[in-house]
């Protein structure tokens, strides 16, 4: 799907690109980013390429991130009112300051000022909850968040992996109140982590909530660079927490005879099926060099057959908790009244026998 194949966002009318341009690698602070050059070069690859939608946060290189974009848009008279700019408020950049972080007013309408400092900006498009705060009422978040919306700060409210119960109350507020629902929903999503299957995915489309998938290649995992045999790739997610188990061994072994038979690079064919998945409208993509990057795009157009796409979901189906799994295995019972299953229609014979539905 070409980047400029722009896609509503939720139950809104905002515009987005099928893939966002995630700028977590943006700026070297942490000590393994891309330096300022590259990422500008990225963001002008993603947007020469026709994508319209960068996501950042106010914790991504302790804010250098946030002014790498500010600075290349300001240089580009124009440009900042044709995206969909978005960033995430949650983290303390203040150690000591016991406001300068967390979702409460005050740090809420902080946080906002500082990431539209940065960036160079009047207003973003979206302002993403990057996590759940414990200690404040959501209430007091959602209120804040709309008083941003009123005064034109903000466009739009996204949440970013909140449990499915939070979210979703937050979204009843929300619409009780009249105060600004959330139109989107960040969370990991990949063929190696799919238990949002069980409540976050049916949960944003029940209350209007777009899905961006981040981490769809699970931090390399599942970009080509890991082969069965081989001596391990020195990754940062190796580093931090070792390679692949051996459930993830026999997923990325189907994706690699996958992606052999559409011809394609295992990258595109995971970016290709996470971008097809029910619930999705726009798949967070990043890197930390612009070869990356061009190789990540040039699969946007990756299409899987049918045949490919069931094996990599049998491959991959995962182990989903109480209530999901039992929900799911019951869906063909109701095949007459039009159930689906992961978007799909049910096609299992119903037989019945002595008051027992069986298929």
């Amino acid at each position: 799907m070409p980047l400029d194949s722009f896609v509503t966002l939720g139950r809104s009318g905002l515009r987005v690109s099928p893939y966002t341009l995630g700028a977590m690698t943006f700026g070297e602070d942490h000590g393994w980013g891309a330096p300022v050059a590259e990422s500008e070069a990225m963001i002008t690859e993603y947007l020469e390429r026709g994508g319209n939608s960068i996501d950042t946060a106010n914790i991504y290189t302790n804010g250098h991130s946030e002014k790498i974009i500010g600075d290349y848009l300001a240089a580009r008279p124009g440009v900042r009112d044709r995206i969909v700019l978005g960033s995430k408020f949650f983290a303390n950049l203040f150690p000591g300051d016991p406001n300068g972080g967390g979702a409460g007013r005050k740090a809420v309408i902080a946080q906002a000022e500082e990431s539209l400092r940065r960036l160079r900006t009047d207003y973003l498009d979206l302002y993403w909850l990057h996590n759940w705060d414990r200690g404040v009422p959501v209430e007091e978040t959602l209120r804040a968040l709309d008083d941003l919306v009123t005064a034109g700060k903000i466009r739009y409210v996204g949440l970013s992996d909140l449990p499915a119960w939070k979210a979703a109350e937050a979204q009843v507020v929300a619409h009780f109140r009249g105060w600004t629902p959330a139109v989107g929903m960040q969370l990991e999503y990949s063929l190696l982590e799919r238990t949002s299957e069980g409540e976050l995915i049916p949960m944003a489309g029940e209350h209007g909530m777009g899905v961006l998938p981040w981490s769809p290649l699970k931090s390399g995992w599942l970009s080509g660079k890991f082969t069965r045999g081989d001596a391990p790739v020195d990754t940062l997610r190796t580093g931090l927490v070792g390679g692949p188990a051996e459930s993830d061994w026999r997923v990325i072994d189907v994706l690699h005879e996958v992606a052999s038979e559409a011809a394609v690079t295992p990258a595109a064919a995971a970016l290709a099926w996470v971008a097809a998945r029910p619930g999705v409208t726009s798949v967070l993509i990043g890197a930390r060099r612009l070869d990356q990057l061009k190789a990540n795009l040039d699969a946007v157009d990756t299409r899987l057959s049918p045949e490919q796409t069931a094996r990599l979901d049998d491959i991959s189906a995962p182990v989903l908790n109480f209530p999901a799994a039992n929900n799911r295995d019951l869906a063909p019972a109701l095949a007459f009244a039009g159930a689906t299953v992961d978007g799909r229609p049910t096609t299992v014979p119903l037989r019945r026998s002595a008051g027992q539905v069986r298929y």
